[in-house]
């Protein structure tokens, strides 16, 4: 019998695993499935607001009408050029006009953008590319000294599906991608895709081993950045400022970007987040909501002690990507915002953030409620059973907009969710249950084995992995050692065989390992040995007791 899907869209839901059929159904009866494409956020602001700017960049404006213009033209110059519905493209691009102008162009043509962030380097994208079957990719020439044309043709010559390759820049042995906007041919119609099938692939902060994919839906993505733009009571009157990687699926999707274009609010990239080159941004285009990780906010909250242009028009700054303490989140309601908004997310799904309104003591000592009346939320001890609510435990989420299982990851799907579906989130949280603060989270710590560097979340296993293959090295450690403006930094703790080696020839090996920026030791500790649990794994509370400060 006939699917009725064509070859590339039947390929890419091989290992797609869609919400179970009684669940949709619930999502579409409540209103949160409208059945609209992704792109389709952007041809309805073009059809309200087409004079109204979209994105800006220091280079470039486009208006909505402009945008949806272009990425029309650029869709049917991807059709032109062989690219099919169905069909994985990874996007890494820096953050710039160019990079929605690329986003939107995909979307359009039936593609499905595979979300790279610009720090991934040949270990991430290789594996990226292998486990989405992708056959394009679009990169900027060269950023910070780092030629990702060459990145380019490593993958290419490693990954013969790999045909269609565009470079924002000189494209130098490559196609050109701004020159796709030049196409003078009919533009064609566009691509009917199914609501509830991948819209595109974000990248997961990664637990055990190399990151995996998270196939975000029309549905549930759309649902994901319009619930939030209207939970923050964005309007038109707002511009939002993409500090963080475009990439990630905070700033793109809660309410980022793509929420910012439901309500017709124009989104500024900057690919400079210092609080010199940030805070002027904000006083000219008098941006008024903007998400930092915890690290960053803090440099903006103390930059405000001598910077002459303050960021006074910003009305809310979300502040997520690790947990945050109350005196921390004091800190940054009094010297940055007043408008401060703990935020606690996974590209997985599930949002939980505390709102414009709630009380003081709310916004001090939780990371926020649910976004959604049908996140579903339980918390539960070793065994898996529910623990007397205000307890701590393992927090397992599922609703309209949590995935159900990574992308053609079978294994990872096998222990990361329960039976009934909820995902395991290997994060450790109170829900409180009485008083101002009933309904709100608190991370209290994690179960899973990861750094949260900065805002980016690494893999202890996957960085011991690239560790035990230096021939100097006999066994290491990662650990998170407590950092003042990167909440974490990582700490290799390694037992030489022979000579040592300096943390610079570390990291210069691990480069050549293609292992990504944002996942190399920012500090290495020679250990004669390391120290062992009862069971003979390494004890890493010790280790972290004896490497962090008093």
């Amino acid at each position: 019998m006939s699917t009725g899907l064509d070859p590339q869209q039947s390929d890419l839901n091989t290992g797609f695993v869609p919400f179970p059929a009684d669940r949709a159904e619930e999502y579409r009866s409540a209103g949160y499935w409208t059945g609209r494409r992704l792109d389709s956020i952007l041809t309805d602001a073009a059809a309200t607001w087409p004079d109204r700017a979209a994105v800006v960049d220091p280079d470039v404006s486009y208006t909505f009408a402009e945008l949806d213009a272009r990425t029309d033209r650029i869709a049917s110059a991807l059709t032109d050029r062989g690219i099919a519905a169905g069909d994985r493209v990874m996007l890494q691009l820096p953050n710039s006009a160019q990079f929605a102008v690329a986003l939107f162009g995909f979307l359009r043509a039936g593609a499905v953008p595979v979300m790279c962030l610009p720090g991934h380097r040949y270990a991430e994208l290789s594996h990226f590319a292998d486990v989405s079957g992708a056959v394009g990719l679009v990169v900027a020439d060269r950023v910070a000294g780092f030629d990702y044309r060459e990145l380019a043709q490593a993958l290419v010559k490693d990954n013969p599906r790999l045909t269609h390759v565009f470079v924002d820049g000189e494209p130098g042995p490559f196609q050109s991608f701004s020159e796709l906007a030049d196409f003078d041919g009919p533009v064609r119609d566009r691509v009917p895709v199914d609501p509830g099938s991948p819209a595109l692939l974000l990248v997961s902060g990664g637990t055990t081993g190399l990151p995996k994919l998270i196939a975000r839906t029309h549905n549930d993505y759309v649902y994901n950045a319009t619930a939030c733009a209207h939970a923050y009571e964005m309007t038109g009157e707002d511009v939002y400022l993409v500090a963080l990687p475009a990439g990630h699926n905070f700033p793109l999707g809660c309410p980022g970007l793509l929420g910012s274009m439901t309500v017709g609010a124009t989104s500024v990239f900057t690919a400079d987040p210092s609080p010199e080159s940030a805070f002027a941004l904000i006083d000219r285009h008098k941006i008024t909501v903007t998400g930092l990780v915890n690290a960053l906010a803090k440099v903006w909250t103390q930059a405000c002690e001598w910077e002459p242009v303050l960021p006074t028009s910003l009305r809310v700054v979300q502040v997520g990507g690790s947990r945050m303490t109350p005196e921390e989140a004091r800190y940054i309601l009094d010297g940055l915002t007043p408008g401060l908004s703990q935020i606690f997310g996974m590209a997985e799904g599930m949002l939980n953030f505390t709102r414009v309104g709630d009380p003081f003591d709310v916004v001090v000592n939780t990371q926020g409620r649910p976004m959604s009346p049908h996140d579903e939320m339980r918390v539960v001890d070793e065994a898996g059973r529910e623990v007397v609510p205000g307890h701590e435990g393992e927090l397992l989420v599922r609703g309209p907009y949590t995935l159900n299982g990574y992308y053609r990851a079978d294994e990872a799907n096998a222990r990361s969710f329960s039976p009934d579906g909820f995902y395991r989130s290997g994060d450790r949280v109170r829900i409180f249950a009485d008083g101002e603060r009933a309904g709100y989270v608190e991370v209290t710590g994690r179960i899973k084995d990861v750094i949260h560097r900065g805002g980016e979340t690494v893999s202890a296993s996957d960085l011991e992995e690239h560790l035990f293959a230096h021939p100097a090295i006999y066994t290491a450690a990662a650990v998170a050692l407590p950092d003042d403006y990167l909440g974490e930094k990582i700490c290799a703790a390694v037992v030489f065989n022979g000579p040592t080696i300096t943390l610079a020839e570390l990291n210069q090996f691990l480069d050549e390992r293609g292992v990504s920026a944002h996942s190399r030791p920012d500090m290495l500790a020679p250990l004669p040995a390391l120290p062992k649990t009862a069971v003979g794994k390494v004890d890493k509370k010790k280790v972290v007791a004896q490497l962090a400060p008093n």
